[in-house]
């Protein structure tokens, strides 16, 4: 299915989180990826156990794509010494196969092997331990059993009601002294353990449905016995949330419940088959669940499917249950079909869903040096976006604008296009266009910038906080590009830049880069101007801060902070020119996959960071390779801030400032009344480059502050430690 049929309207229904799956690589002194990453199923990888016992498990990943099983030794475990077949408690480390009227075992920890020879006549049912089950031409029961010889015991099953009709079901469970058998006794089915010691019918409950045991207990339809209770004794009621699937000592273990109340997540809950008092084992458990044969049990279990782990459950000195993580499933790898960086977050963009769904986006954060530090999250759904057009280098456009958000076009109601944009399941704006046919240029915090095809307008998009979308600009379409709260345009003459302030409404600034012409392409990042004269060139940089004009390779760039990226689309690499210094130098950071899910380009195949970060890119194998781009950042400072005062304010509506700055930093807000004293402090860490704070009209005793003006100071410590710390003062009020 394409990626523009699978857009469209969606029902905003229950969260799809899940967390990061990365892979570190050796930081290198060469370019080079420095991690991986990827876009993961929301459902957790399924797991099949073929055998589990005392030592260990042998299972098999469906969704891997190998029929390979794999095998898992217990770490610290020492399996159940051999002393022969007849030792039945050592048959919880016996794997068994089976031949042409054979079956062996095998001891997984001395690798002592023993043969069972089925007599003629005699039909295979089932295998447990060192004791094989089978049935005679006349429907009589038979445990057979390897002897020292060579030969094969062979016990007749005794205890069968007169007149009882096997069903056909023999059921293992957590156990290798049992096997369950069911029968039919005048139209009523029952449940059986057979003693494999012996060969005497144990035990017996009436039903055949959710049948599970363990050496101490057997338990049918919620209905529970000891095994060493006396005939007649009357089963004990259980009522398990979710299906019966293990007992453990003296817990029933069920889960997997069919339906479950609003807000709660799957759980296995342990069910005391003693007292009826219950328990969680493990939260966020689902699945594959599964008694093993040395009476404990296996379940999956994790707060997501990147983060899903099988753990192992085994019974306490007291009847309980304790648990073990043993294996890590690997999570199952959606394809990216869009991403973003900004402000040290990666955004992924796909469908991780198994039944379609709907393309969203997913954040994980980075270092630094561009590793992955923290789970994948949910950050939004695309909503009504646009069809894309020919030659479009991502399928939807993306622009990411640094303060957590992200931007899109979406279709109206009537065919037109809005700009649209989103950082949760329940945060959306939009602003119309009137046009159809158009791209997003840049953007960054509050503004972005669209360029309409029919007709050719060009407007901005306003998303203040806590507001709908407007357009704050409408204009003829040229090159142009927008930074902070800056929009930058081609001047009067030749080569000449216009800055245009987006909130004073007037031309602040005018730039001569030396251009040779009047530039098609206008890119900005802080104080870094790129221009282009066309495809074919040329293009260059300028820097505001030093006045320098720097010649750049021409063709289709992203800038960045200090550097710009290109794709060599022959030769399949991807391109840095770092211009920091005054010089370009262009250097191959990547090698790109040679065949194409869309025609490249940023946001399409690889992507940058503006906001004081590095680059990613796909790889051959569908993941995405984290690279450091290795330029220094400019120092820290503010684009754009939201700071106007509010009535009150108050818990319900408080005081809510946005500064918006151009790299990650960790920030401190206080507020100080008239006589300098601060009343307040507020603490946190930029959400990508985008700081929020949040201030009642609390001081910090917790009563409300006197009425009048209150001067706060922001304070902002740069993540990568690049620069001076910023800081930036203004008022505010109380009423």
């Amino acid at each position: 299915m394409s990626r523009a049929r699978r857009l469209g309207v969606l029902a905003v229904s229950g969260a799809l989180a899940l967390s990061y799956a990365a892979t570190t690589v050796p930081a290198q002194a060469a370019d080079g990826p420095v991690a991986a990453t990827q876009l993961s199923m929301v459902q957790p990888t399924e797991v099949r156990y073929l055998w589990a016992g005392a030592s260990g498990l042998r299972y098999w990943l469906p969704e891997s794509g190998s029929t390979q099983p794999h095998w898992l030794d217990y770490a610290g475990v020492t399996p159940p010494a051999h002393a022969g077949p007849d030792a039945l408690a050592t048959g919880t480390d016996v794997v068994s196969s089976r031949g042409e009227g054979v079956v062996t075992q095998a001891h997984r920890g001395t690798g002592v092997t023993a043969t069972v020879t089925l007599p003629a006549g005699q039909t295979y049912l089932n295998a447990v331990g060192w004791s094989v089950l089978t049935k005679d031409a006349a429907g009589a029961l038979h445990v057979l059993r390897a002897q020292g010889d060579g030969t094969t015991r062979d016990v007749p099953v005794t205890g069968l009601p007169s007149g009882a009709e096997l069903t056909g079901s023999v059921t293992t469970s957590g156990s290798v002294r049992y096997l369950a058998v069911g029968y039919r006794l005048d139209g009523a089915v029952s449940t059986g353990l057979v003693d494999l010691a012996d060969g005497t019918l144990g035990v017996t409950l009436a039903g055949s449905t959710a049948v599970t045991y363990n050496d101490r207990w057997l338990v049918v339809s919620n209905r529970a016995l000891r095994t060493d209770t006396a005939p007649g004794t009357a089963p004990t009621t259980v009522t398990p949330l979710g299906s019966a699937l293990a007992v453990v000592g003296d817990q029933l273990l069920s889960g997997n419940a069919t339906v479950l109340p609003a807000g709660q997540e799957p759980v296995l809950q342990a069910t005391s088959l003693t007292t009826g008092d219950r328990r969680t084992v493990l939260a966020n458990s689902s699945g594959s669940i599964a008694p093993s044969l040395d009476g404990g049990a296996l379940a999956p279990a994790g707060p997501d499917s990147t983060e899903w782990n099988v753990h192992r459950i085994t019974a306490t000195a007291d009847g309980g249950v304790t648990t073990e993580r043993v294996l890590n499933l690997p999570a199952h790898r959606a394809t990216v079909d869009g991403l973003m960086l900004a402000g040290g977050e990666l955004l992924l963009q796909g469908n991780p869903t198994h039944n379609g769904g709907y393309d969203a986006v997913y954040a994980i954060p980075l270092d630094r040096d561009g590793r992955p530090t923290g789970r994948q999250s949910y950050r939004a759904s695309l909503l009504n976006a646009s069809p894309c057009l020919g030659g479009d280098a991502a399928c939807p456009q993306l622009e990411a604008l640094g303060d957590g958000r992200f931007a899109y076009l979406s279709t109206d109601p009537d065919s037109t296009e809005a700009v649209h944009t989103a950082n949760s399941r329940t945060s959306f704006s939009s602003a119309a266009t009137g046009s159809t046919a158009g791209r997003i240029g840049t953007g960054s915090g509050r503004y972005v910038l669209y360029n309409g095809g029919s007709p050719a307008v060009q407007k901005v998009g306003d998303f203040a906080r806590g507001a709908g979308g407007s357009v704050a600009l409408s204009r003829t379409r040229t090159a142009a590009a927008i930074w902070g709260q800056r929009l930058w345009i081609p001047g009067s003459t030749q080569g000449s830049v216009v800055a245009y302030d987006l909130k004073a409404k007037k031309n602040v600034a005018t730039v001569e880069t030396g251009a040779p012409c009047t530039a098609s392409e206008l890119q900005a990042v802080n104080a870094w101007l790129y221009w282009s004269c066309g495809s074919a060139g040329p293009a260059g940089v300028y820097d505001r801060a030093t006045g320098r004009a720097i010649p750049v390779p021409s063709g289709q760039a992203r800038l960045a902070d200090g550097y710009l990226v290109r794709e060599d689309r022959t030769a399949h690499t991807l391109l840095l020119t770092d211009f920091h210094t005054g010089t370009a130098t262009t250097r191959t950071v990547a090698r790109l996959p040679a065949v194409d899910e869309n025609t490249g380009g940023n946001t399409g195949r690889w992507t940058v960071d503006r906001f004081g970060g590095n680059l990613a890119h796909l790889t051959e194998d569908g993941r995405v390779a984290l690279v450091t781009a290795g330029v220094p950042t400019s120092a820290l400072a503010q684009m754009e801030a939201q700071t106007d005062a509010v009535p009150g304010p108050t818990a319900g509506a408080p005081w809510q400032p946005v500064w918006q700055l151009n790299k990650p930093a960790a920030w401190k807000l206080t507020l100080a009344d008239g006589g300098g004293t601060v009343v307040r402090t507020l603490t946190g860490s930029a959400t990508a480059a985008a700081v929020r704070a949040s201030w009642d009209g609390l001081g910090e005793n917790g009563r409300r502050v006197a009425r009048g003006t209150y001067t706060w100071q922001l304070t902002g410590t740069p993540r990568d430690g690049t620069g001076p710390d910023l800081s930036v003062s203004g008022t505010t009020t109380v009423d």
